[in-house]
């Protein structure tokens, strides 16, 4: 897997704040950013962060070059609905000889590991016969979900939020928790101020909303 920050908005953390000011002050569009020091910027934002005032924050977006990942990851990351998606397509690239993602659970078994790598030879095999007979877009119907792909993706800081203390959970899917460590890291460099107390549910609530499927780490809201 690989993980990084392309761009984002310049001065992150000032933008959520002179944002934040916005709602708060009288002042025209030139005098609400004037004499607004780095320091009144850090404490507004502990502010309103505290305050679940997180409006502001959408103003400031990330985008990241994603790849090294599968199918099946990318399927569990567009139901985050608020973010813009570029995915390398199987409609127009040709998959032959395609790279894959080994689950780990396979990859410790022996057994499992060769019954895994023949099918994927298996399908690598038809999907080369198969794109020489119909069109790309008919022969990717054959792929796995443990197909690499590629993608760029943005996000607002508030939709980060979500999907990190979605995905951040000991009960997310393993591949999409390293996925969200990973970004979680990247703009933690770029923004400490906005992400250092960024943590899954139990971690930023106090509480677990998963039920009998927790973990165990935290007092579920249901027990």
């Amino acid at each position: 897997m690989k993980v990084r920050l392309i761009s984002y908005t310049p001065d992150p953390e000032m933008t959520v704040a002179i944002a934040a000011r916005r709602c708060y002050s009288a002042l025209g569009s030139e005098g609400v950013a004037e004499g607004f020091s780095r320091e009144d910027a850090k404490k507004l934002i502990n502010t309103i962060l505290k305050a679940g005032h997180l409006s502001p924050t959408e103003h400031a977006s990330f985008t990241f070059a994603i790849e090294g990942v599968s199918r099946s990851l990318s399927h569990q990351l567009v139901r985050h609905r608020i973010a813009s998606y570029s995915q390398q397509s199987q409609r127009y690239v040709r998959e032959s000889g395609f790279e894959y993602i080994v689950p780990p659970t396979i990859a410790r078994s022996r057994e499992a590991l060769e019954l895994f790598e023949k099918q994927i030879e298996e399908i690598r095999e038809a999907y080369s016969k198969l794109v020489e007979i119909v069109p790309k877009e008919d022969a990717r119907y054959i792929l796995p979900n443990a197909c690499e792909t590629k993608l760029v993706m943005t996000m607002n800081c508030r939709s980060l939020y979500n999907f990190f203390e979605r995905r951040l959970c000991n009960r997310a899917q393993w591949e999409i928790r390293g996925l969200a460590e990973e970004m979680l890291e990247c703009v933690r460099q770029a923004a400490p101020g906005l992400f250092s107390w960024v943590g899954s549910t139990c971690e930023m609530r106090g509480y677990c909303p998963e039920g009998k499927m927790s973990c165990g780490k935290i007092k579920s809201i249901t027990q």
